[in-house]
Order: C-alpha cells, then structure tokens, then sequence
C-alpha cells in the first residue's frame, strides 16, 4: 500500500512527547523516522511503572515505528555522522534545550547550511524569540502558565491539570500540520525551511472560546468543574450508580431534557443565556431526578431523545469498547498499540485504504 509520505526521511532528535508524537505520527504516514538518543537513551525509557517489556509505557506510546541510534552530539564523532544523516534528510525535529541548540550543533544556521532543503522544526516551551525564550518548561509548568489551569477542576479547590500532557501532545499535532504545510511549501520553492513552535503558542492558541471570551468582553473564567462557562445544563451528574454528562447545546435540545425529567417550566430557562445565569436551580433540579436511577437507563432514554450524553467511564472501559476495535483505533505491533486516526483518514481520503 502507498503512504502519503513515502519517501520521506525524518531525524527525529527530540526527547519526552511533544516532538516524538510529532515523529511518530509522520512515520504513521509512511515517512522513514530514524530517532536519534543520546548516550543511555531518551530518559522517558526510564519513566515507569508501567512498563512494556523493557520499555515504559510512556516511551512506547511516542515512538512506535521509528529506527532508534544513539549518538553523542557533544563529540566530533557524533556530530559527522548526525551530518551525514542530516544531509539527507527531509525533517529534522528537536527540542533542544535554552542555550544547548548551538552547543550540539542544531541551530537553524548550521543545519541549512548542510542541508538547504532540509525543514528544520524546533519545538521549546517559550519559542526562540520573546522575554521568556531562555525559560525551560515541562507540560505541566506550561499549564499553569498558560491559565488552563486556572479554569480545570471544581471551585475552591487547589489548582488541577489536565489527565495527560495536553499541551505536548497538541504541540505534536501542531508540528505535523506545520512540517506537512512546509514540505508543499518546499515542493513550489525547492527551499527549506525553520520552524519555532512553541508549547506556550499551542496552548493560548487552544484557550479558543475562554480567550476570546476575555479578549472581547473582559471575562475572566475561573473553574467549573465538568460545567461549561456558555452553556447549560452541560455537566456531568451523579446517577444511582455512578457519573454520566448531559450536554445539552440548544434550546430545542433543552426543552426535549425538560419534557423526559418533567422539570418544572420556567421562563428563566427557556434560552440558553436564561439557563447560564440560573445555573445552580437548574442543575439541582436536574440532579434530584437523576439520582433515583441508574446512568445506563438515562443514557438510553436521552440517546432516544436525541440529547448528547455519555457514561463517564474508566480507560479500561474506553479500550475493551466493541467501537474502538470497530474503528481501527488498536493496532497490533509490539503487543497493542493506540493508532493514529489521521492515516485511517488519510488513506481512506485518498482511496488508498478504505473504512471496514
């Protein structure tokens, strides 16, 4: 079968998950990613339980599909033969330290110079420009500087962060659009290219509604637990036997919750806008009737009704889901291995693959 990136030759001298997703995913699509490790390896192989083998789990979930090769950058050595794979390369990506790029020869100037149609993609926390361009960060310094959160978690509470590394991993997905945009870019100009992808970017980039909420009327959000700060109701509640999430997203939806709970009618509730500023009635009156019965039972009933809702359930019940196998989501390498939806897709797209 034909990849979309076929052909194409990644050196992936990143470290932790931002850059290796970026890495794994191009390999998903076919590029050949070679990984290259410092002496004694990338330290997430170290970065368990749990453990795979040999392997973390965390490392095996960033770089499945990749050929790995330790070598040390510090050393002449290491540096001719990072040149040699350099030169023919299409990719490099990096995530180099504040002030270790130029150390170990990967500042944009030498890498183009050579290979000048190689893309050049470094990712950092801050960017390389800006007050905070020397500032080092991990995901979770990031999330608290970027005010995620700031709104995650219940009122009143001390700060939360999110389940996993959310702003890497989207940072990952950002580097593969932008490496994709500049490889055309590279097909119309035959140049190569740098790009400064920063977490910090992604992740005010990924406030969206929040930061335009601000930006635009002055609101600051705080934490609404599983709540939604323009909707309601839209929240989880706790049925006889455990937690569910009713998103309802118009007033059409609403008054179709309104008739299967019998809720008491109430102008104040009849648009949205009513809803949000009458939250606390609404959501009380809510949890009072769902309580006296089980999640499933008010999952079907709202399912018939048209009415988006969900269980919310655990990861062991998420990965044994009939649908995830039905969607290609698993796949069998070394033991079972997540996905990438985006080749699913990208192969279907291109009738290359198709839907089972």
């Amino acid at each position: 079968m034909t990849s979309p990136l076929e052909g194409i030759k990644v050196v992936d001298a990143s470290r932790i998950l931002a850059g290796p997703w970026a890495g794994q995913q191009l390999a998903d699509l076919g590029a050949e990613v070679i990984k290259i490790e410092p002496p004694g390896g990338d330290e997430t192989r170290r970065w368990g339980p749990p453990w795979h083998g040999d392997w973390s789990t965390y490392f095996l979930s960033a770089n499945r599909g990749k050929q790995f090769i330790e070598i040390d950058l510090k050393s002449e050595d290491g540096r001719t033969e990072f040149d040699e794979l350099l030169s023919e390369a299409d990719v490099l990506i990096e995530n180099a330290k504040p002030g270790g790029r130029e150390r170990l020869g990967l500042d944009m100037k030498r890498t183009l110079k050579v290979n000048p149609r190689l893309i050049h993609l470094s990712i950092t926390a801050y960017g390389l420009t800006g007050p905070k361009r020397d500032a080092p960060g991990y995901d979770l310094a990031l999330q608290a500087d970027t005010g995620i959160m700031s709104i995650t978690g219940e009122p009143d509470r001390e700060p939360a962060k999110v389940g996993v590394a959310w702003i890497d991993v989207m940072s990952g997905m950002m580097s593969v659009a932008a490496v994709l945009a500049a490889l055309r870019l590279r097909d119309i100009t035959g140049e190569g290219k740098h790009i400064d992808l920063a977490l910090h970017d992604v992740a005010v980039t990924a406030l969206v509604n929040q930061a335009q909420g601000y930006l635009s009327a002055g609101a600051v959000p705080g934490p609404l637990g599983s709540g939604h700060p323009s909707l309601c109701p839209y929240r989880a509640f706790r049925a006889s036997d455990g937690w569910f999430v009713i998103a309802v997203g118009s007033d059409a939806q609403f008054e179709r919750l309104a008739g299967l709970l019998s809720l008491p009618k109430r102008e104040q509730w009849v648009t949205n806008a009513g809803r949000v500023d009458n939250r606390e009635a609404l959501e009380a009156a809510i949890a009072e009737r769902v309580g006296k019965e089980e999640r499933e039972t008010w999952c079907e009933r709202l399912t018939k009704t048209g009415i988006p809702c969900a269980p919310v359930r655990t990861l062991d019940e998420v990965l044994e889901d009939p649908h995830i196998t039905a969607r290609g989501l698993i796949v069998e390498g070394d033991g079972e291995l997540p996905a990438t939806p985006m080749l699913r897709s990208a192969l279907a797209t291109a009738g290359l693959g198709r839907n089972e």
